[in-house]
């Protein structure tokens, strides 16, 4: 290849927001984070943004905890919520670090103002950032209670531009029911936001495909436990689904 060519897959993907659940940290722990499995998602980054690729992230906080299941124990939701958010931060901290091992430049910007430890967001150092090839988390969801990570995912790819967002998950593409408790279930290659709302898949939650639908941006859902994975998605190569 020439120098300053680039391949088709780059300009098509040329900026992207790839969602992983905190549940996706844990590797085989019951909860917490599993620094192996940081280091392997890590990797992963790496060698896309390696390809050219700007990448941003949003991570959940469900290995640590989890604001829903907070509030059905008793907890005031919001309260739950805000604890949640704080969880997401720890996580996008130690990606941070696992990233910054492997000597890929990074900057965490949370929703919520914590100085000590990341940026807060703003829109316009965020671009700056991944114009300058670093990598940005963005952590503390949408900054407020009762929007999941799934909602602040879909509002910062839509806020960043981005041509795709990416959801690593536990298996490899959208599902009729789950398949880690459902053999039978059917795997999906392509979906439309709107049948993804009216047949209630769960993919992400109803206002994030909302907001991916009215910005246009196509959802494309892999395993983030198959090496290389990412990669491939964005070469539009092995098992995923998108959903446009």
């Amino acid at each position: 290849m020439a120098d300053g060519e680039t391949t088709g897959t780059a300009q098509k993907y040329s900026r992207v927001l790839l969602k992983i659940s905190g549940e996706s940290l844990m590797g085989q722990r019951a909860y917490g984070i599993d620094t192996e499995m940081v280091a392997s998602v890590a990797k992963e980054v790496k060698d896309v943004v390696a390809g050219g690729v700007e990448v941003c992230l949003v991570i959940g906080g469900g290995n640590i905890f989890r604001g829903v299941s907070g509030a059905a124990a008793g907890m005031e939701r919001a309260t739950g919520d805000y604890m949640g958010m704080l969880a997401t931060v720890m996580n996008a901290l130690a990606m941070q670090n696992a990233l910054e091992q492997l000597e890929v430049p990074v900057r965490v910007m949370s929703a919520l103002p914590i100085s000590a430890v990341c940026e807060p967001y703003i829109r316009r150092r965020a671009t700056r950032h991944l114009e300058k090839g670093r990598v940005v988390i963005f952590a503390a969801g949408t900054g407020n209670p009762f929007f999941t990570t799934d909602t602040a995912a879909a509002l910062r790819a839509s806020e960043m531009n981005c041509t795709a967002l990416l959801k690593g998950t536990r298996v490899d593409g959208v599902y009729s029911a789950d398949p880690e408790k459902d053999p039978t279930a059917t795997r999906y290659d392509r979906l439309s936001y709107l049948q993804v709302l009216s047949d209630d898949l769960r993919v992400m939650d109803a206002s994030a495909i909302s907001l991916a639908r009215e910005n246009n941006i196509p959802i494309l859902v892999f395993s983030i436990e198959d090496s290389g994975g990412f990669q491939r998605v964005l070469n539009e190569e092995g098992a995923f689904t998108i959903v446009n």
